[in-house]
């Protein structure tokens, strides 16, 4: 029976300007929908796992809409809770060269933000689960979105299930303080921590000791030192950041690095030309799950996590379409690109 993977957070209806072009030249936009845990659980089932989503939507044909695209992709939506005002949205202008990508929210009174811990019941979503997951972006939406994380994450570990949870800050949504406050709180039930350097300086407040790993090089000891801190305080099974090298809005490195308390391992780095770089770090938490829940050695999971990231940067859309076998021959080292006949 596959492994069963639980996610809790946000969907959202996303409006990306076709053609590379800014919000002020744009007299249509493209629809789809997405939003971290959301794309997570598609991506797992992509792979031939069972992906559960746990949300709330307003009970509308918007609503419906968002669901049913879930459901396109074999995800259980069986959970997800109907009613409040409106789903959240958020616009996409897409970059080029130079010209970096730029997203604007409205997702104020969104219904997951209103949500209320009594609409779920997490012994029977939990009931068979092998892993949990959610992200930082979900607490930051308010406090009750923050109470039902805490629960979600409370209720996973004392099933012995599995947690995880991608620190994604978002600046727009909390100040650093608040982030702090809640995601400290939050990251004492978590097993598996994925975040880059500035979600732990910025959420959890772990900075490297004498080095700047803000720069855009790689300083591998700069991270080394502040998933050690981490590790110390959270106890977390395992640690694992993805790392952008950005050359322009165009062309990025792309590689991640992982920390069992033991080992600090570098994944390979790919050079990827970006089509749709949102929806990233979903694609690698998503990689990275799967190899640990199917039973794969860290580098080996963090190997799939990063190939099947890269693989992303080059579909359109929040969700990674990429397949089994096509993030398995990358890793073999096919990156040519030469058409499959």
């Amino acid at each position: 029976m596959a492994k069963k993977v639980v996610t809790l957070g946000e969907i959202m209806l996303r409006l990306s300007t076709p053609d590379f072009k800014r919000f002020v030249q744009a007299d249509t936009f493209d629809v789809t929908y997405g939003g971290g845990e959301a794309n997570v659980a598609a991506a797992l089932c992509n792979y031939g796992l069972q992906g559960t989503f746990v949300s709330k939507v307003p009970d509308n044909a918007i609503g419906q809409a968002a669901i049913n695209h879930l459901r396109r992709y074999g995800v259980d939506t069986q959970f997800i809770a109907r009613g409040g005002k409106r789903l959240g949205i958020y616009f996409l202008e897409t970059g080029a060269s130079m010209r970096a990508s730029q997203v604007i929210y409205d997702r104020a009174d969104a219904a997951i933000s209103e949500v209320d811990i009594s609409e779920f019941d997490f012994d029977k979503i939990l009931e068979g689960a092998d892993w949990f997951h959610t992200t930082g972006i979900t607490p930051a939406l308010s406090d009750k979105s923050a109470a039902l994380t805490e629960a979600a994450l409370k209720a996973a570990k004392a099933k012995g299930i599995t947690t995880s949870i991608d620190l994604n800050y978002r600046k727009k949504l909390w100040s650093k303080e608040k982030a702090r406050e809640v995601m400290t709180k939050l990251c004492q039930h978590v097993d598996v921590c994925i975040g880059n350097e500035e979600d732990a300086d910025t959420t959890l407040g772990f900075k490297s000791a004498g080095t700047d790993i803000t720069k855009g090089e790689l300083n591998l000891e700069g991270y080394k030192d502040v998933f050690k801190q981490m590790k110390d305080k959270f106890g977390f099974k395992y640690i694992a950041s993805t790392l952008r090298e950005s050359h322009s809005a165009s062309d990025n490195g792309w590689s991640a690095l992982v920390y069992d308390g033991n080992e600090f391992y570098h994944t390979k780095q790919y050079e990827v030309r970006i089509v749709d770089r949102v929806g990233s770090g979903d694609s690698f938490a998503s990689g990275f799950i799967y190899g640990l829940v199917t039973g794969m050695a860290m580098k080996d999971a963090a190997e799939f996590g990063v190939a099947a990231s890269a693989i992303k940067h080059t579909i359109p859309g929040d969700l990674n379409h990429a397949t089994l076998n096509d993030v398995k021959e990358l890793m073999k080292g096919d990156a040519s690109g030469r058409v499959q006949r």
